[in-house]
Parts: structure tokens; C-alpha cells; sequence
């Protein structure tokens, strides 16, 4: 007797969704050790400041744009720049934080992978910002640049870079601000089918635009970020979705057919 196999209805996606209390511990671990992680690069103000000339003289070698340009954009208008300090100050975390809530309850599949990514991302740019300290462009007396933040207003640093407990300023490169909000997009690209998903790569552009505006980060910060994201989208593949449940039929038996046939 001859057998076959049929798919049974398929299913979209049927992975399970990881359990919620192990996945809030591992969120929130990573980020507190990444936190901590950048305190320690805390002090090379002389390197960092060497780093800085040298970026500074690199874009200018592969003649990038101008950041005053863009700076001197949103400088035209207090509400502008204004905007824009608060677009870096509280978009950064808040919509890194939805879009994960999102993809865990509705598509736990691209969560797993989302998460793997930004994990990878994350802890090479944590290795970078220890290896290579970096001052941003508004620190940089070359780049004749704003500390928009200090002068307009809100600002998530210190004064100080040497006072600021809560962030090491020093770590400007890769810019996390720019490489998290291009994976927002391509995520939220690869989990939907809309003919409008393609509108989340303006989440990345205007980040790459006000990191850059705000003199928070060189251009290069923004391609060493992109860089490292290719890196770990070509390394971690988004997991094949659940195959659904299969049915076995048995095929009728050739004598059944013959008898049947006959009457």
C-alpha cells in the first residue's frame, strides 16, 4: 500500500513566541551591560581627541560633505533645531522599545531575528567605542560646530564630558542612534507586505540627519554603524517559518480500484 503526504493548511507563521519574562531579563541585561560596558572607555580624553583630528581629516580625504551643512540647515530655525534636539533625545530608545513590543506580539519569528541582530550590533559597537574612543564633532574646535544641546536645549549629556556619570560622551562612533534606527527599517520592511513599508527608511534618514545636524556624530560614525549592521544581517538569517502540521492519506489499494471498477 503506496502512502503520500499533503501539506495541510498553511500558516503565515507558526514559531512560538519566546516566553515574555526571559525575554524582558535578556533585553534589559544587554542593555545594562552595554550601559556599563561604554563607562569604561571613560577618561582616554587625550586619544579620543586623536581619533577625533583623524576622523575629521578622513572625511575630508574622501571629501564628504560638510556636517555644518546640515547644521546650518536646521540652525535657520529655533524650532528646527529645536525639534531636533528633542527627535535625539527621546526618539532613540522609546521606538527601538515599540518596535520590538510590536514584532514579539505579532511576529515572533522576525522578533527572534531582530533581536539576534540587534544584540550583535550592539555588542560590536561596544567593542569599537572601548578600542577606538571617539569625541563627537561638537567637542572638535576644527569642525567649528554648535553644541546644539547645550545651547538650545534638551540636552541627555553633561556640561562636562569628565562629569557625565550616565554616558560616556567619548563614544561617538558608531553611532548606535543611526544604526538601530536602520534596523527599525529594515525590519519593519521585511515583517510587513504594505506598499507603504518602504516609508521606515525615513525613520534612518532623518536620525542620519539630525545625529549629524546636532554635531553629535561624524558622517562616518553613520557608515562604520551601516557597515556593521550589513555584517550581522549577512551573518544571522531570518529563521524558516513553523512548517505547518502534515496529513498522511493512504492511497485505496490497486485490488479495491480493480473490484470497484469491475461492478
Amino acid at each position: 500500500m503506496e502512502s503520500r503526504t499533503e501539506p495541510a493548511e498553511r500558516e503565515p507563521d507558526i514559531t512560538v513566541r519566546p516566553p515574555l519574562v526571559r525575554e524582558l531579563l535578556l533585553v534589559v541585561g544587554l542593555f545594562l551591560v552595554y550601559k556599563f560596558g561604554r563607562q569604561l572607555a571613560n577618561g582616554h580624553t587625550g586619544e579620543a581627541f586623536d581619533n577625533a583630528h583623524g576622523v575629521w581629516d578622513a572625511e575630508r580625504a574622501l571629501r564628504l560633505p560638510g556636517e555644518g551643512a546640515v547644521q546650518d540647515a536646521l540652525l535657520s530655525s529655533d524650532t528646527l533645531i529645536h525639534v531636533a534636539n528633542t527627535y535625539y533625545a527621546t526618539v532613540h530608545f522609546p521606538a527601538t522599545l515599540l518596535f520590538l513590543v510590536w514584532l514579539y506580539l505579532r511576529r515572533p519569528r522576525h522578533y527572534v531575528w531582530t533581536r539576534r541582530v540587534l544584540a550583535a550590533l550592539t555588542a560590536a559597537a561596544l567593542v569599537l567605542h572601548l578600542g577606538f574612543p571617539l569625541a563627537p564633532p561638537r567637542m572638535l574646535d576644527a569642525a567649528h560646530l554648535v553644541d546644539t544641546a547645550q545651547v538650545y536645549g534638551p540636552s541627555v549629556y553633561a556640561a562636562k564630558p569628565a562629569t557625565d556619570t550616565m554616558a560616556n560622551q567619548f563614544a561617538a562612533m558608531p553611532s548606535l542612534h543611526f544604526g538601530w534606527a536602520l534596523m527599525v527599517a529594515v525590519g519593519m520592511i521585511v515583517a510587513t507586505s504594505s506598499r507603504w513599508r518602504w516609508l521606515w527608511l525615513l525613520h534612518p534618514l532623518l536620525t542620519l540627519l539630525v545625529v549629524v545636524g546636532t554635531a553629535n556624530h561624524y558622517w562616518l560614525d553613520a557608515i562604520a554603524a551601516a557597515v556593521l549592521l550589513g555584517i550581522a544581517l549577512a551573518v544571522i538569517r531570518l529563521p524558516r517559518p513553523g512548517r505547518s502540521p502534515v496529513v498522511r492519506r493512504s492511497a485505496p489499494a490497486p485490488e479495491l480500484i480493480t473490484s470497484g471498477a469491475g461492478r
